[in-house]
């Protein structure tokens, strides 16, 4: 007769279970960021030998997500800039993150927001969003290259709908103010963007 062992077959009900799941997307409504699957990281020219990289770490997503017609969904964005991360090798020197993220670079007291206000569909799962990015108390227009990664009714894990999405864009920093040290450090700034939604109502 032959045994399955039982760590086997457990592992064979939670493949089925998670290919059932992505066959059964999440259905539309709000939804948030889940702040344990999601990264934000940006990234510029340094003196032309790198691209420094640093990320945000309190970044919360708003969604109200509609996937019958996904360009009328909408979108909402708060970054603390605060919550900069660098890495820095020497914290017991330097604070680099306080330096970089303190109200001289970033003015914490004023939020970084983005607000969508047109969203194209540009590929099966592909688009743009087209937001006001309001970063140092200015405003101005701001875009996003978005890729739908999928979603499911119920993640076999946490048991409630999620999205996944990437995201990519740039901005010229001396547009908002930020204009030290250009060229020797890049005016242009790049980032990145995973992250993974769960309902506007889920308590972590």
């Amino acid at each position: 007769m032959l045994r399955i062992p039982a760590f086997l077959l457990a592992l064979a009900l939670s493949a089925a279970t998670a290919l059932a799941a992505a066959d059964d997307p999440a259905p539309g409504g709000a939804y948030k960021t889940d702040p344990s699957h999601s990264s934000f990281n940006w990234s510029f020219n340094h003196s032309g030998l790198s691209h420094y990289t640093a990320r945000f770490t309190r970044v919360d997503a708003r969604l109200d997500w509609k996937p019958e017609r996904p360009e009328t969904s909408a979108l909402s964005v708060t970054i603390d800039p605060l919550s900069v991360r660098t890495d820095y090798p020497w914290p017991e020197k330097v604070d680099f993150d306080a330096e970089i993220g303190g109200d001289k670079t970033f003015l914490a007291a004023k939020p970084i927001t983005f607000v969508s206000r047109a969203i194209q569909i540009t590929g099966e799962k592909t688009g743009t969003v087209e937001g006001l990015l309001t970063f140092r108390g200015e405003t101005h227009p701001a875009t996003l290259d978005v890729t739908f990664n999928g979603s499911m009714a119920k993640h076999p894990m946490m048991g409630v709908p999620k999205i996944g999405f990437s995201a990519r864009g740039s901005i010229k920093r001396s547009e908002w103010g930020l204009d030290f040290a250009i060229p020797e450090l890049g005016d242009e700034v790049t980032f990145a963007i995973e992250t993974q939604m769960v309902p506007a109502d889920y308590a972590f």
